[in-house]
C-alpha cells in the first residue's frame, strides 16, 4: 500500500476519533426519545451536502466520454450481489423480526465502497492518470446508481408494508403511484434525475450555482466521517459485531471476487481497466452506507461497525488483492 493511501487512511480515522469524541462529551446535546445530534447531522448531510453533491456530479458527467465497457464490468456484478444481500435479507425477515428497510440498509453496506476519500488517492497512487480517469468515471455513476436502485426498494417494501398493516386502502394502482411519487420526490433521487435532466439538455451550469453547489458538496466528506464516529459514541457496538463482519467480509472479499471475475472472464478485461473496477470494489464500505441507515431509522449501529471495520481490514485486504491481480499480470 502506497504512503498516501496510508496517510488518508490515518486521517479518516483521526476525524471520526473527532466525531467519536464529539458523541461521548455530548457537545452536540445527549440522545433521547425527543433529540438525536447523530440523525440530525445524517439529515443535514442527506437534505442539503449529498443532492448538491449529486446534481452537480450528475451535470457535469461527459456521458460520451464514458468508458462503458469498463463501467458495465463493475456495474453488473455490483448490482448483481446487492440484488442477492437484498433478497436474502428480505427472506430471512420474513416474519419481521428486523426493521422493514433493514435488507436494503445491508444490501448497500455490502457493496457501496469508499471512493472518494480512500478510493482516488488510491487510484491516483497505484495508477497514475490514466488509472485514475477510468475510476473517477465510475466514480461519477457510483452513487447515483446504487443509491437510486436501493431507495426505490426500499420505498417498495415500505408501501408494502404499510399495505399490510392496513395503513393504507387505496387501489393497487394509487399505492403504486405513492410509492413512485416518494421515490422520485426524493433527497437523492430527484437530484440525481435533475442533474441528468440538465446534463441532457446540453446546459452548462452558471458559475455561481456551480460554486454553490461545489462548496456545499464540500461538506460531505468531514460531515459524514463525524458522523460516524458520533454514531460509535452514540450507539455503540452491542449487537452490531457479528452482522457487520459479514458485511465487511462481503465487501472486502466476495465482491471483489467477484468483478474479477466478471470483468476478466466475462468482459474480458485485463491490465490498468481490469486493475481499477477490481480495486474500486475492494474498497472499504463508504459513509453513504450509514446515511441511508439513519434516513430509515434502521441498523445504524451495524452500518457504523461494519464501515469502522471495513476500512480497518483494507489495510490488509488491499496489497492482498494487489498480489492476485500481479499474477493475473
Amino acid at each position: 500500500m502506497s504512503t498516501l493511501v496510508f496517510f488518508k487512511l490515518l486521517a479518516i480515522f483521526v476525524v471520526v476519533a473527532l466525531g467519536w469524541v464529539v458523541g461521548k462529551l455530548r457537545w452536540l446535546g445527549p440522545r433521547t426519545e425527543t433529540s438525536d445530534p447523530a440523525r440530525t447531522l445524517a439529515n443535514a448531510a442527506y437534505y442539503i451536502f449529498v443532492p448538491a453533491l449529486l446534481f452537480r456530479t450528475t451535470a457535469r458527467i461527459d456521458l460520451q466520454a464514458m468508458p462503458w465497457d469498463t463501467v458495465k464490468a463493475f456495474f453488473v456484478p455490483v448490482l448483481a450481489l446487492m440484488a442477492v444481500v437484498y433478497l436474502r435479507e428480505r427472506h430471512a425477515n420474513r416474519h419481521g423480526a428486523l426493521p422493514t428497510a433493514a435488507p436494503s440498509v445491508r444490501a448497500i453496506s455490502a457493496t457501496f465502497g469508499n471512493s472518494v476519500q480512500v478510493g482516488i488517492p488510491m487510484a491516483a497512487a497505484l495508477f497514475g492518470e490514466s488509472g485514475l480517469a477510468i475510476h473517477v468515471a465510475i466514480v461519477s455513476l457510483h452513487a447515483m446508481t446504487l443509491l437510486t436502485v436501493l431507495t426505490a426498494l426500499v420505498e417498495l417494501d415500505l408501501a408494502r408494508e404499510r399495505r399490510e398493516l392496513g395503513h393504507s386502502n387505496a387501489h393497487l394502482a394509487k399505492t403504486l403511484g405513492r410509492t413512485m411519487r416518494n421515490t422520485i420526490i426524493h433527497p437523492v433521487v430527484l437530484p440525481v434525475l435533475a442533474g441528468l435532466a440538465w446534463n441532457l439538455a446540453g446546459l452548462p451550469l452558471p458559475t455561481v450555482a456551480d460554486e454553490i453547489l461545489a462548496t456545499l458538496g464540500q461538506a460531505v466528506v468531514p460531515l459524514c466521517l463525524v458522523l460516524i464516529g458520533m454514531s460509535l459514541a452514540y450507539y455503540g457496538l452491542q449487537g452490531a459485531v457479528r452482522g457487520a463482519i459479514v458485511l465487511a467480509v462481503l465487501k472486502l472479499a466476495v465482491l471483489p471476487a467477484l468483478v474479477l471475475a466478471v470483468a476478466h472472464w466475462g468482459f474480458g478485461l485485463a491490465g490498468l481497466p481490469l486493475a481499477v473496477v477490481v480495486m474500486m470494489a475492494a474498497l472499504p464500505v463508504g459513509s453513504n452506507a450509514l446515511i441511508f441507515s439513519q434516513r430509515y431509522e434502521t441498523l445504524e449501529a451495524e452500518a457504523t461497525a461494519t464501515i469502522v471495520f471495513s476500512t480497518l481490514a483494507f489495510v490488509v485486504t488491499a496489497p492482498l488483492w494487489l498480489g492476485v491481480l500481479a499474477l493475473l499480470g
